[in-house]
């Protein structure tokens, strides 16, 4: 019985990472295939602009003035060690709970959508644009979406729990 709970526990956060891939892969084809590159579509007054971007960078362009060498590392090779050992932690490692298990199953998802755009093409490709009254973002993609949902998971419960602990 311990077995098959473990089978279908993995199945289903393989398929998270898997669907936030493909997710990511789908919608930024779509984006270099339909949106030129000097091309802005807004949508919603404004407020959510899709455009074709480039990002050698990392997230919000850090990085992208780096020489080859150390980008490659830092923004390929590094991320690919984390992820791999992210990857083996949650399939192999199941003593977590399912919140941290789908948190990490997102951010691994998202992590390997934008690695495969980094060595494949050389840089990672962004389309999404939200400002408002409130805020602006910088220039994202579905991966990035994945990684920060990912990331809340992980970081909303120890929050809640530091703040349940301080009440105490």
């Amino acid at each position: 019985m311990m077995h098959k709970i473990n089978f279908v526990r993995t199945l289903f956060l393989l398929l998270i990472v898997f669907a936030n891939i493909g997710c990511d892969q789908l919608s930024k084809n779509v984006v270099r295939n339909h949106i030129n590159p000097t091309e802005t579509i807004s949508l919603l007054n404004n407020h959510l602009v899709l455009m074709n971007v480039e990002n050698t960078g990392a997230f919000l362009s850090l990085g992208d003035t780096l020489a080859a060498p150390y980008r490659i590392f830092l923004l390929a090779i590094l991320p690919l060690l984390a992820l791999i050992s992210a990857l083996i932690y949650l399939l192999f490692f199941q003593h977590y709970n399912i919140l941290l298990a789908v948190g990490l199953s997102f951010i691994v998802g998202g992590g390997l959508g934008n690695l495969i755009d980094r060595i494949l093409r050389g840089s990672v490709t962004d389309f999404l644009f939200i400002h408002s009254s409130l805020f602006r973002t910088g220039i994202f993609n579905l991966a990035d979406v994945a990684i920060m949902f990912g990331s809340s998971l992980l970081i909303v419960p120890a929050l809640l729990s530091a703040v349940k602990r301080q009440l105490s």
